[in-house]
């Protein structure tokens, strides 16, 4: 039988042990280089771009450069998603490294647990690392002439309990009974390519997002549900009627499905309610770790550590206790 690609030792190219074996300047080095590849790590100052920076360091030992051209000072996480942190580089790359070893998401509190931190800090740097995944996402569009693309949605949120008695309890499909808040996941996933989720209120909701994302001339496939009905306009589309079979005659959406499963397996394992505001969060995290499950560890922390330091400030996250204090 042959050996799953995660149990190997080509997956595991990155530890937590070599990570807290590092020293503080080791670990410097490494955000340096992923930040200024094109300099092999020498700083770069973010207001000017010149390349003609001395190091001033902080009294307490943090890393900060002086840019001879315009004297302003910066760090290696200056605006960047990691801007003004608290936490020593060793400990968010170790962060990044405890985020990306879960195949099916990292609860908050464990983050916490592990490294130490109050849960309101995990939670924003989990946050801030869900974000550097999507930052992949921005733009992505879907297949092509030729390719193969599913399509499919899943609902999360809104959970009504139903009552104690059996007499009383209502049904909960029916939108009356339902609290409003339930949305819907939907997933682009293009077979051996990338994924694309978004939320929408309703499946139906989604078809203009749909065929704005999806290449003309990609084949997609997708259930019997009455939603996707309105992409036969625009595509060549194969339609699988899942109480009869799973595949069929080539059409099937069990890659689609995959990515619902790790989703709601995240959802039940670790987080418990995926919802409101932070759910398309979530489905993006879920759908950068389908697309990467191939890559090694290591390797998935280069990349994520390389798109938190190359995109600017967190909008929700910046500044975040501050807006809830004065709310």
């Amino acid at each position: 039988m042959a050996q799953h690609f995660l149990l190997s030792s080509a997956a595991k190219t990155l530890s937590l042990t070599q990570v807290f074996r590092m020293t503080d300047a080791e670990a410097e080095t490494v955000f340096r280089k992923v930040r200024w590849s094109e300099t092999n790590g020498e700083p770069v100052c973010p207001s000017c771009g010149g390349v003609d920076a001395y190091d001033c360091r902080r009294p307490n030992g943090a890393s900060r450069f002086r840019c001879r051209a315009c004297q302003k000072d910066f760090s290696v996480t200056s605006g960047t998603l990691f801007a003004s942190h608290k936490l020593p580089l060793r400990g968010y790359l170790a962060a990044i490294a405890i985020f990306c070893n879960e195949v099916k998401g990292k609860s908050m509190l464990a983050v916490s647990r592990d490294l130490g931190l109050s849960y309101k800090a995990a939670f924003v740097l989990c946050h801030k690392m869900r974000e550097a995944m999507a930052e992949e996402m921005k733009g992505r569009t879907i297949g092509g002439e030729g390719k193969i693309a599913e399509v499919d949605g899943g609902y999360f949120g809104g959970y009504v309990k139903p009552a104690n008695r059996k007499e009383n309890r209502i049904d909960r499909r029916l939108l009356e009974n339902q609290s409003g808040k339930r949305k819907s996941v939907i997933i682009i996933r293009e077979r051996n390519g990338n994924s694309l989720p978004a939320v929408f209120g309703s499946e139906g909701a989604a078809l203009s997002w749909i065929k704005s994302r999806i290449v003309d001339g990609t084949v997609v496939n997708a259930d019997e549900a009455a939603s996707w009905n309105g992409l036969h306009s625009r595509f060549e589309m194969k339609r699988i009627n899942h109480q009869e079979a799973y595949s069929a005659d080539g059409a099937c959406t069990n890659m689609a499905e995959g990515y619902f499963s790790r989703l709601r397996r995240a959802e039940v394992g670790h987080h418990h309610h995926i919802a409101g505001a932070y759910l398309l969060r979530y489905a993006q995290e879920a759908a950068w770790r389908e697309d990467n499950r191939r890559n090694t560890n290591g390797e998935q922390v280069q990349r994520v550590a390389g798109n938190a330091l190359k995109r600017k400030p967190s909008v929700d996250f910046t500044g975040y206790w501050q807006r809830r204090k004065a709310a």
